[in-house]
């Protein structure tokens, strides 16, 4: 089984595909940048997570051309995740830190599937549901069950554990392990690096935040305080400096963004 998935994920239409689509993937960050960016500058009419990137693309002239482009290309980096989730890392030497990065490597495909699925539903006219009232409603009813609050608990620490390992990613600059630099110019390698670290650690503080909204619902048994990226993006506005962490978190989206192009030729296989 292994040594069939190993040759489908060395096929050069897999590797082909699937690095194209991760250029899209790259674009939703993009988006979600200058949206994040709009947040920060006191704008409340638009949402900072992939929906509201969707919502975008869907509202440009081409927007249902782009929204298909953008579902196919996403779904070419879904398989390409899902294989390297099974078969792929096989530099990686260590066991641990390759198991660690195929599950990685699947969590990206059920991101990568969330936001594909969601392209082709505002494609065909059908729109989405709301991120945050979608994320309040599933903490209402886990708040519900017995031991709820451990539940949302135990979610929160999952969320700031993930958090860690991204902000961690782009500390210790780990993810050009994963890259080979030779196939890019000269040139531009240090530049990859920085985009890199700036991308990884702006994800990571995105996520850093979202976790403690989901711990403080925790605690206090309240879902309103949890929420997805637009809602702990816009809790984060509302605080001392808020705007400046928002601009660099901005800025870390853009650039994680922009990174994903040269990851997309250079991942190592």
């Amino acid at each position: 089984m292994s040594g069939a998935v190993g040759e489908v994920k060395d096929h050069p239409a897999v590797q082909g595909l699937g690095r194209v689509g991760m250029v899209f993937y790259g674009a939703v960050h993009v988006i979600i940048a200058w949206l994040v960016a709009q947040v920060a500058l006191g704008d409340a009419s638009r949402k900072a997570d992939s929906k509201g990137a969707l919502t975008e693309v869907s509202q440009t002239a081409l927007g249902p051309f782009l929204l298909w482009a953008l579902a196919i290309g996403l779904a070419f980096f879904v398989l390409w995740q899902v294989v390297e989730a099974f078969a792929g890392y096989t530099y990686v030497r260590e066991k641990r830190k390759r198991t660690g990065k195929r599950i990685g490597a699947g969590a990206r495909a059920i991101t990568a599937t969330t936001i594909a699925v969601a392209a082709q539903q505002y494609a065909r006219g059908k729109g989405g549901s709301d991120s945050t009232g979608t994320q309040r409603e599933l903490t209402a009813r886990v708040l519900a069950l017995p031991f709820g609050q451990v539940l949302v608990g135990a979610v929160a620490v999952g969320i700031l554990v993930i958090a860690g390992v991204v902000l961690r990613k782009g500390v210790k600059k780990s993810f050009e392990r994963d890259l080979d630099l030779s196939e890019l110019p000269a040139g531009s390698r240090r530049v990859v690096e920085r985009l890199g670290r700036a991308g990884w650690i702006g994800k990571g503080a995105a996520y850093a935040v979202i976790g403690v909204l989901v711990g403080i619902a925790a605690v206090t048994a309240d879902p309103g305080r949890s929420g997805g990226l637009d809602n702990a993006l816009r809790t984060l506005a509302a605080q001392p400096y808020g705007t400046v962490l928002l601009a660099l978190i901005a800025v870390g989206f853009a650039a994680f963004g922009v990174y994903c192009v040269a990851a997309a030729k250079a991942h190592r296989h």
